[in-house]
């Protein structure tokens, strides 16, 4: 497999893992989608501002290893030793699952307007979406060298795939999302994913 097709389904798979996870977000497009209100806008802003902040992370993160060489073994300790983290916390839900899905009841929106300014809220306002994205995204890339761009390609892909299928398959996929059973094998691959990229991390730290 050519190095840079390589290193985007990587970026792919790393970015999937970090946004495939029961969340506001998620259970917001899910709603969208279903009641079909202002799906195109909201799958629009998640899936852009996913690609602003890998970028500002891809970009942000590369630019200090390029500056200090050094500086790519910390990342990778501290990068690596999250994505392990996120991995157990992720198995540890495949042991013990909890009995909720992701569901998609709630209010209507009510209009346009009120569903692009709670997306870009929920997107914006979270805190755990620049640990996401910009340095857990950002510091695999950065260990990607010169192809850290093509990684972060990859990721932006990932994520415009889940929020278009979440949001424009929501009628077929709310069913299947609703059952915890369908989490345990999501987190099963999220799990698995992370902590091989996390022990790479680390071991070429």
């Amino acid at each position: 497999m050519p190095a840079s097709l390589s290193a985007a389904a990587a970026g792919f798979g790393t970015g999937l893992s970090l946004i495939v996870a029961i969340g506001a977000q998620n259970a917001f497009v899910l709603r969208q989608g279903i009641r079909r209100d202002a799906v195109l806008a909201v799958v629009g802003i998640c899936a852009l501002s996913d690609a602003l902040l890998i970028a500002l992370g891809v970009g942000g993160v590369g630019a200090v290893v390029v500056a200090w060489p050094d500086a790519l073994t910390l990342v990778g300790w501290i990068g690596g030793g999250f994505l392990l983290c996120y991995g157990a916390l992720a198995a540890r839900r495949v042991l013990r699952p909890g009995e909720s899905g992701l569901r998609a009841e709630g209010e209507v929106t009510g209009s346009r307007r009120r569903a692009v300014l709670t997306c870009l809220a929920m997107t914006w306002l979270n805190p755990h979406v620049y640990l996401d994205t910009v340095f857990l995204l950002g510091s695999v890339a950065a260990d990607r060298g010169p192809l850290r761009w093509t990684f972060g390609l990859g990721a932006v892909l990932a994520s415009l795939c889940w929020f278009a299928a979440l949001g424009f398959g929501a009628r077929l996929l709310s069913r299947f999302l609703a059952r915890p059973t369908a989490w345990r094998v999501l987190d099963g691959l999220v799990a698995t994913t992370m902590i091989a990229m996390g022990v790479m991390l680390v071991a070429g730290a």
